[in-house]
């Protein structure tokens, strides 16, 4: 089988890789770009460990070409805080201890992260629904949802 080149961008800057057309963003971003956050965990979708930012959409990263990624913008955990200063929501997650173990951490920031892009207010129930996808086995979750509540009033200030 025949690699391709692809051109995208990720965290803000422009990358061309040469890929396998069969390889998943989660493999480039993980092998080809040594880019630790997104986790490789259940590979079906299923736990949200791998969820980055495509085009600015939660997209989990194992089930997505990375041909799909064509002209993309991609943003990880590595991506989020800005001159070495961490975004609120990176703050807000520490600050409530909403990790423990943080093997869920990464994608359950990028998929909360996604949801106030598109809803910079969102309710507890939409919190909720943001996090569905996103298993966590340490927090009960309810710190997640506080820490993301305390945000999206931080941010709308």
């Amino acid at each position: 089988m025949t690699n391709i080149t692809l051109n995208f961008t990720v965290n803000g800057d422009p990358q061309e890789v040469t890929t396998s057309p069969t390889s998943t963003l989660l493999s480039v971003l993980r092998d080809e770009l040594k880019l630790k956050s997104p986790k490789e965990a259940c590979g079906q979708g299923d736990c949200g460990a791998c969820v980055v930012l495509l085009d600015g959409k939660a997209v989990n990263s194992c089930l997505v070409l990375a041909a799909q990624a064509q002209g993309a913008e991609v943003l990880t955990i590595e991506g989020l805080a800005e001159h070495g200063k961490l975004h609120p929501l990176q703050r807000n997650f520490i600050d409530n201890w909403a990790f423990q173990c943080g093997y869920c951490t990464s994608g359950m920031l990028m998929s909360v992260y996604g949801l106030l892009l598109d809803n910079p207010k969102p309710t507890r129930e939409e919190i909720k629904t943001a996090i569905s996808g996103n298993l966590c086995r340490c927090t009960g979750y309810e710190e997640i949802i506080e820490a993301v509540e305390m945000t999206a009033t931080e941010l709308s200030k």
